[in-house]
C-alpha cells in the first residue's frame, strides 16, 4: 500500500487525513449544537455543558492542525485527476466544493479558536499551552465578531459537505465510476483523456459564496455583541469631599479552573479624608455600584442573574467604611459590604498618594460569595470559585 498519491490514486496518508477529518466534523457538527442549547440551570447542568464545549473547542483545534497537514500533504503530492473532467459545468462545481472544504476546515475551527480566545473564562481547551492567542486581545466586540464569523463558515461547511457527500454518491451510484472507491480503498482509476483543471471559475465561485454568506450575515448583526437588558440601576450624585476624576472597580473570579476578571463601570464614591487622623480615624467613605454595570466577559447576563447577582431584585450594594492608619503608611477601610441584601463585614487595605489636591488609591480584598449567596446551587468549589478578588483602584481630586 503506497503512503503517496498518484496521478490515479490516493495514498495511504491522504486517505487517512481525508477520513479522520470527516469522522471529527461529524462528531463536532452535533456535538456544538448540543452544547449550545444544553441547560446550565443547576451547577450539574453548568458543569455538563462546560465539559460539552471544552470537548467541542478540544477537537476543534485537532480539525485545525489536521486540516493544516492535509493540505499541506495535498500540496506536495501529485492529485489525481477527475474522472468527469471533460464536464466543464460539473468539473468547475466540483473543484469549487473542494476549495470551499478546505477554506471552512481552517476557517471554521481557526475562527471558533479566536472567538475562545477573546472571551474571558468558560470551558477550556484540555490542552497545556494556554487559552489565549497571540495578538488577540479579551474583548467582546472581538469575541462576538468571531463567534458571527464561526456560524457563517459552520453553515458554509455543512453546505460543502452536503454538496461533497451529494457528488461522491452521484459518481458511484449514477455514473458507476471509482472516484469514492480511490477515497475508500485507494484504487487506482484515472480518465480516459486529460482533464482540464478550472481553478479560476472554481475560486471565483467560493469567492462569491464567502462574500454572499458574510454579507447575509453582516445585514442580520451576526458580528455585533449580544444586547445586555437595560438593568443597571441610575446612580444619583453624592457630596463628596474628594470628587473621583477616574477608577476602576474590578473583580476575578475562578470558573472551572479559569481566572475570568470583570469590572463595574458604574459606581459612586462619597470620600471624606484627612490625611491627619482624628480619634483613630482619617475620615469615611461610602461606595454605591450599580449591580447591572458589571462587564465579566462571557458570563455576564449569567452573572446578573437570579441565582448570582441577581440585579433585576438587588440593583445597587453598599459599602460603608472608616478611613483607618495601618501598617507602614498604609491605609484600611474597615467598614460593612451591603450586596444581594446582605450586610458583612469587609476590610479592604489599601494604599494612597497624595500630591497637592491629587489622590491616587490602590486597594485589593477577598470576598467569599458563599456569604452573600451568590451562586448557591453551584456548591463545588472547583465549578465556580468561593473566593471572589476585588480590586479597586482611583483617581480622586480634592473639593474646596
Amino acid at each position: 500500500m503506497s503512503l503517496r498519491n498518484t496521478t490515479s490514486s490516493y495514498g495511504a496518508v491522504a486517505r487517512a487525513l481525508h477520513w479522520l477529518v470527516a469522522l471529527l466534523i461529524l462528531v463536532l457538527l452535533p456535538l456544538g449544537l448540543v452544547a449550545d442549547q444544553w441547560p446550565y440551570a443547576t451547577a450539574g447542568q453548568l458543569a455538563a455543558k462546560a465539559q460539552l464545549f471544552s470537548l467541542h473547542k478540544t477537537l476543534g483545534v485537532t480539525v485545525f492542525f489536521l486540516a493544516l497537514a492535509r493540505i499541506l500533504w495535498a500540496a506536495t503530492q501529485p492529485r489525481p485527476a477527475l474522472l468527469n473532467g471533460e464536464k466543464r459545468l460539473e468539473s468547475t462545481l466540483a473543484e469549487a466544493v473542494h476549495w470551499l472544504l478546505y477554506v471552512c476546515l481552517v476557517a471554521t475551527p481557526l475562527t471558533g479558536w479566536i472567538h475562545h480566545a477573546a472571551t474571558a473564562g468558560f470551558a477550556p481547551i484540555w490542552w497545556p499551552f494556554g487559552q489565549s492567542l497571540p495578538l488577540v486581545p479579551k474583548s467582546e466586540a472581538v469575541s462576538a465578531a468571531f463567534s458571527g464569523l464561526h456560524l457563517v463558515f459552520v453553515l458554509l461547511l455543512v453546505l460543502a459537505l452536503g454538496l461533497h457527500v451529494a457528488g461522491a454518491l452521484k459518481h458511484h451510484v449514477i455514473d458507476r465510476d471509482a472516484t469514492l472507491r480511490r477515497m475508500l480503498r485507494g484504487d487506482r482509476a484515472a480518465p480516459a483523456h486529460p482533464a482540464p483543471r478550472h481553478a479560476r471559475p472554481a475560486g471565483a465561485i467560493v469567492l462569491t459564496a464567502i462574500v454572499a454568506a458574510l454579507g447575509v450575515a453582516a445585514l442580520g448583526g451576526a458580528f455585533a455583541p449580544e444586547a445586555q437588558p437595560p438593568q443597571t440601576a441610575a446612580l444619583d450624585d453624592v457630596a463628596t469631599g474628594w470628587q473621583v476624576q477616574e477608577g476602576t472597580l474590578g473583580i476575578v473570579v475562578r470558573q472551572m479552573g479559569s481566572e475570568v476578571a470583570g469590572s463595574f463601570a458604574d459606581w459612586t464614591a462619597a470620600i471624606d479624608f484627612d490625611e491627619t487622623a482624628t480619634d483613630g480615624t482619617h475620615g469615611t467613605a461610602e461606595v454605591t455600584i450599580a449591580i447591572g454595570s458589571l462587564s465579566l466577559g462571557s458570563v455576564t447576563s449569567q452573572a446578573l442573574g437570579a441565582d448570582y447577582f441577581d440585579a433585576a431584585q438587588f440593583p445597587t450594594a453598599t459599602f460603608r467604611a472608616d478611613l483607618l492608619p495601618g501598617p507602614d503608611g498604609t491605609y484600611l477601610a474597615e467598614g460593612s459590604l451591603t450586596l444581594r441584601g446582605v450586610e458583612v463585614p469587609v476590610a479592604l487595605p489599601f494604599t494612597l498618594q497624595i500630591d497637592g489636591d491629587t489622590a491616587v488609591m490602590a486597594g485589593a480584598t477577598t470576598l467569599d460569595r458563599r456569604t452573600f449567596h451568590i451562586g448557591d446551587s453551584q456548591a463545588a468549589d472547583t465549578t465556580l470559585g468561593f473566593d471572589v478578588a476585588v480590586e479597586i483602584a482611583l483617581t480622586a481630586h480634592r473639593v474646596r
